[in-house]
């Protein structure tokens, strides 16, 4: 509904108060207008959300996997590596290997309307949002092995902020992937600010990887960490820097600087 049409619905004659039909409370005509605002507000947010081109933009909205094409080509790994298929322990794990997929890979799948589900409010507050220590795991699209970390998503809102459980659940939308974690990280800040228009997003992640842990080089006690600085953020040190010191904080370590 245009801002236009909104208005209209109050131009026909005096602005009467509206009898609720559930109380005996009276609706006046801004509570209308504030009502019926929020709903267009709404509206234009799932209109975003369900967008082709953000839909193509951030890999969503993808077909059903193919779990049979998968327990097939499962069975032929079994028989090219050397085991039997037809043998007890391995006469399920096809099924289960498309299942996991199927699960490891939802990513792709997640309808962004759904997961925002309208919970993005107007708040007056203009200082940093952070979520820290967000488990997240995804597949490496070089040898689909596991990586694993924690991520850290901070905004400074503009005019609106999201609900706490959303922040996670981005992480889960781009982590249920095949993945690099630098496109990752890049992916959860754009999308974050795509959703919000804040003044800034940072995130952060930090992530062990399985493949050069069990394979390769075989270091099993290294790490990666990956960032990404949008907005304010990225323009001003300082606001980074408090960002960093709030992590520090909260992991105990010394300044790790900006």
């Amino acid at each position: 509904m245009s801002r236009s049409n909104v208005n209209s619905l109050f131009q026909t004659g005096k602005r009467q108060p509206v009898k609720r039909t559930d109380s005996s409370k009276e609706t006046t005509y801004e509570d209308q207008m504030e009502v019926i605002v929020v709903g267009e507000t709404e509206t234009a947010l799932n209109i975003q959300l369900q967008d082709s081109d953000l839909l193509q933009k951030y890999e969503l909205a993808w077909p059903p996997v193919d779990q049979r094409t998968i327990q097939e080509s499962v069975k032929k790994i079994l028989a090219a590596v050397g085991e039997d298929p037809s043998r007890e322990g391995l006469l399920n794990t096809p099924k289960r290997v498309a299942g996991a997929y199927a699960e490891l890979l939802s990513g792709y799948r997640t309808d962004p309307a759904e997961l925002v589900n309208n919970a993005i409010f107007d708040v007056e507050y203009d200082d940093m949002v952070i979520v820290r220590d967000i488990e997240y795991f995804s597949l490496c699209e070089h040898h689909m092995l596991p990586f694993m970390g924690h991520a850290h998503v901070a905004y400074i809102p503009g005019k609106k902020v999201i609900g706490l459980s959303k922040i996670p659940r981005i992480v889960d939308m781009f982590s249920r992937r095949l993945q690099v974690q630098e496109r990752l990280t890049r992916q959860i800040a754009d999308f974050v600010n795509e959703v919000l228009d804040p003044r800034g997003v940072a995130v952060v992640m930090d992530g062990t990887h399985m493949c050069s842990m069990m394979r390769g080089v075989h270091k099993c006690h290294s790490g990666m960490t990956t960032s990404a600085m949008l907005g304010i953020f990225r323009e001003d040190r300082g606001v980074r820097q408090e960002f960093m010191m709030h992590l520090e904080r909260s992991a105990g370590k010394k300044t790790l600087g900006a």
